[in-house]
């Protein structure tokens, strides 16, 4: 069977737990670099990568890389890619990319040169002078750094952090697919207890319970590559089917959230019964300063950062109203991120382990206590 590289972009420093992720799949050939996952497996990868990786951003075929300096080398690397390997004859290919210290920086020439190769390379392949793009789309991703081109097919679509369960969210919400790797960090298990005392609109504790139940994330959403003719309809139902069959209905986890905001609990609540894990969850509406994690629960947080002065103020006695009533040890272990670093002296107590992470363009720390 052919092997197709893939590439799953990710949070910069969630790149080991996609790594195990991908392992767990059945990927191969695994290589990691500062933001993302590569691999190769059989056309059934991009099925099951799409369903079922929890922290990858999107999953991409990669086609080839090159150096380009000039471009004439951009136009003479693209039209040497097996494009038609994913790309048929009426076959929509919209170019989008970016380029990072690199001599080529004009990102609308750059799409124009790809564009106008693969158009070569794909009529010269189908005998045609015309390309019409009816039919599905192959969205092509370029990424050129220190002067080398990478070329993608992105067959996701929309982001894999887009669940389908969050049509609403709070002001400040979580990416499903960051949640995803704090659940992880945390070692939430099938049976572990997980309380999120400003849960806002649910994300940590939903993703929680995704983990503990084995429910693949990709469930309930559809991806571009399945209008792609080049992967056929019964690869992705029995990768769907594969995926239901994982799930852990009998699990004993159980999660309990709470926010002083009854706009959050109620957005809870609606995003947790369209996630089909309601069942599962004890919501209320309560104020930090009033909760006590239940005997034996993970607290996953992921609190207010606040922006401006007093809004920063109020984030630091939020902190050290939180350190108040957690007392982390091995029994009740704590996960918080924060992008103050000043976090342990406002929480009150230090931190076993740090992890650096990004929640989106801003930097944090994890901050994790579990003896």
């Amino acid at each position: 069977m052919e092997k197709i590289k893939l590439c799953c972009p990710c949070h910069f420093g969630l790149e080991s737990v996609l790594k195990f992720e991908v392992t767990k799949l059945g990927g191969e050939e695994i290589t990691v670099s500062d933001g993302k996952v590569s691999f190769t497996g059989g056309i059934e990868m991009i099925a099951r990568a799409n369903i079922c990786l929890a922290t990858a951003e999107r999953v991409l075929v990669e086609l080839g890389s090159f150096r380009a300096e000039s471009f004439e080398q951009l136009f003479e690397g693209t039209t040497a890619l097996p494009l038609e390997r994913f790309i048929g004859k009426t076959d929509a290919f919209p170019v989008k990319g970016h380029s990072i210290n690199s001599k080529l920086h004009s990102i609308p020439d750059c799409q124009r040169i790809i564009k106008k190769a693969a158009s070569k390379r794909l009529g010269g392949r189908y005998g045609v002078t015309w390309l019409e793009e009816s039919g599905a789309v192959h969205q092509m991703q370029f990424n050129i750094l220190k002067d080398i081109c990478t070329v993608y097919l992105d067959t996701s679509g929309q982001g894999l952090h887009k669940r389908g369960y969050r049509k609403n969210s709070n002001s400040a919400p979580i990416k499903e697919t960051l949640a995803a790797g704090l659940i992880d960090l945390a070692r939430v298990r099938s049976d572990s207890i997980v309380c999120d005392p400003m849960c806002g609109s649910g994300t940590l504790l939903i993703e929680a319970a995704y983990k503990a139940l084995g429910i693949a994330p990709g469930l309930r959403r559809s991806f571009a590559a399945q209008e792609w003719q080049q992967i056929p309809e019964e690869v992705w139902k029995e990768e769907r089917s594969r995926a239901l069959g994982l799930a852990r209905q009998e699990a004993a986890f159980k999660a309990f959230g709470s926010d002083i905001d009854p706009e959050a609990v109620d957005l809870t609540v609606e995003n947790a019964r369209k996630a089909g894990v309601l069942s599962r969850m004890e919501i209320r509406e309560r104020d930090v300063k009033n909760f006590t994690p239940p005997e034996g629960a993970i607290t996953v947080c992921n609190p207010p950062y606040g922006e401006r002065l007093l809004d920063i103020r109020a984030a630091e006695e939020l902190y050290k109203r939180l350190g108040e009533r957690l007392h982390p040890d091995a029994k009740h272990p704590c996960v918080i991120i924060s992008p103050d670093e000043n976090f342990e002296t406002h929480f009150g107590k230090k931190a076993d382990k740090k992890r650096k992470l990004y929640n989106g363009m801003i930097k944090c720390d994890l901050y994790m206590y579990f003896k």
